[in-house]
């Protein structure tokens, strides 16, 4: 049975990963689906892709860190298709890496914009748009760094993620009885280009593995299946999580 038959969904950050990865599935589960993303031309591959594969997709590029951009995918999704029901802000970056005390004010600065404020602005105008409908489903893409795993190295990007576990649990706690569910998928380490850019000898990629009880890294594929569940009516009972999807990084370190 499609999961999702008659409603509508944004994904932002779907021009590749985990991103690209539930764009797919929520068109396979029955969702008309609002693409965005910085790359014009990797949402123009994503919407063929799902096209080709019977479902329903609209791109729109542009950047999260823009508030205009933010009511831009909004307004898409009910110009086209009358509402949202459905928001995946999974859009970011890993911004500038290095000791803390090296890490530049404006590489923070730019991480932060990107990673939380960005977020912030799409679940503001998502959510506004879901009071109008009765509800809906909001998910953030957060990290097990910086929550259960201190990861050196990467203090703007913990902090950014971090806060992200903070805005969901205020933001399930403000509108829950309002019928809108706000949750967080917390990744370990995923196949993707930012982990391989982040993880790029066999030396690194190695040492990573090794923090998974599981003794691998995910597909995003799993992560997609993750937020699938939190979309979907199946979750209908949770709000305000922090989930962990992370292969077992939180209850082992060797």
């Amino acid at each position: 049975m499609e999961r999702l038959t008659g409603k509508i969904a944004l994904v932002t950050g779907a021009s590749s990963g985990i991103g690209h990865a539930t764009a797919r599935l929520f068109a396979a589960e029955g969702a008309k689906v609002i693409v965005g993303a910085r790359r014009a031309a990797e949402l123009d591959r994503l919407v063929g892709e799902i096209h080709a594969a019977g479902g329903e997709a609209v791109a729109l590029a542009g950047d999260v860190r823009d508030e205009d951009y933010a009511q831009a995918m909004v307004a898409l999704a009910v110009a086209r298709y009358g509402r949202l029901d459905i928001a995946f802000n999974n859009a970011g970056v890993l911004g500038e890496l290095g000791p803390g005390i090296d890490v530049s004010r404006a590489g923070w600065e730019e991480t932060l914009a990107v990673n939380l404020t960005g977020p912030f602005l799409g679940a503001k105008h998502q959510i506004a748009q879901m009071l109008k409908n009765g509800g809906g489903s909001v998910i953030l893409t957060s990290t097990v760094v910086g929550h259960t795993v201190g990861l050196p190295g990467t203090a703007a990007y913990a902090a950014s993620k971090a806060g992200l576990i903070g805005l969901t649990q205020v933001l399930a706690a403000e509108f829950g009885p309002q019928g809108v569910r706000v949750n967080a998928i917390l990744p370990g380490a995923v196949d993707t280009d930012m982990q391989r850019s982040m993880n790029n000898t066999a030396e690194s990629q190695a040492f990573v593995t090794r923090l998974h009880a599981l003794r691998r890294v995910a597909q995003p594929e799993e992560l997609a299946r993750s937020v699938l569940y939190l979309a979907s009516d199946d979750a209908s009972f949770v709000t305000g999580t922090a989930a962990l999807v992370d292969g077992g990084v939180s209850v082992t370190r060797t």
